[in-house]
């Protein structure tokens, strides 16, 4: 009877990645388990943040077109006004 094979562990990209970005924190929370406190207090800063954005982003998108549609108007009403006084 064979001996059942030790599972090898699983190398992910992004666990490379923070290796490569710094290999004491990798080490920190790999090798010696170590996990910092008030991470969930960055992650509720991170999407709050990204939520903000967002709006913003949204914001700005009805500010255009909303200042599109101004701007034509506008635009009209010039043209109006030149052939009402005969400027054309």
């Amino acid at each position: 009877m064979s001996k059942p094979r030790a599972k090898k562990p699983v190398i992910r990209a992004s666990e490379i990645g923070a290796y490569v970005y710094c290999r004491r924190a990798w080490w920190l929370k790999q090798v010696a388990g170590f996990n910092p406190a008030g991470k969930a207090e960055v992650f509720a800063r991170g999407i709050a943040a990204h939520t903000d954005h967002g709006r913003l982003v949204r914001s700005s998108g009805l500010q255009r077109r909303l200042a599109l549609a101004l701007f034509a108007v506008g635009l009209v009403l010039l043209v109006l006004a030149c052939l009402s006084f005969g400027l054309f």
